[in-house]
């Protein structure tokens, strides 16, 4: 497991990441990650979450940008204090990669926020050792 913990404009944004063998075919070139993603809203004020943004990387330097209204679906709004946690996933053609990116809210006054999602690492365990 790997994990990734930053805090943007009062938005903290914790990952951990794993990989997830059932659902991966290495003798294939497959190889699928589950990611938690927690985000907290830490300001005074009740946000809401637009979009995401994310940066994926291979072991080879391919690199594929992903974005997308919401998460898994949903817009949440964040009360000070309050989190939204969600899981989900990615498949890779290499056994190592990386992923990082952004999200994008709103404040209930109007002002846009942009959290950052710090880099962290999706490994097949087996090619570390």
């Amino acid at each position: 497991m790997t994990n990734s913990s930053v805090v943007t404009e009062g938005i903290r944004v914790d990952v951990v990441a794993r990989y997830v063998p059932e659902q991966s075919a290495p003798d294939e070139g497959h190889w699928f990650f589950a990611y938690q993603v927690t985000i907290t809203n830490l300001t005074a004020r009740v946000v809401q979450l637009l979009s995401r943004e994310w940066v994926i990387t291979n072991a080879d330097g391919k690199i594929e940008v992903v974005r997308g209204q919401g998460v898994v679906g949903h817009q949440p709004t964040m009360r000070p204090n309050e989190g939204f946690e969600y899981v989900s996933g990615c498949p890779l053609d290499t056994p190592v990669g990386t992923m990082h990116g952004k999200f994008s809210l709103v404040a209930e006054d109007g002002e846009a926020l942009e959290a950052a999602i710090a880099p962290f690492t999706l490994a097949d365990p087996q090619v570390l050792n």
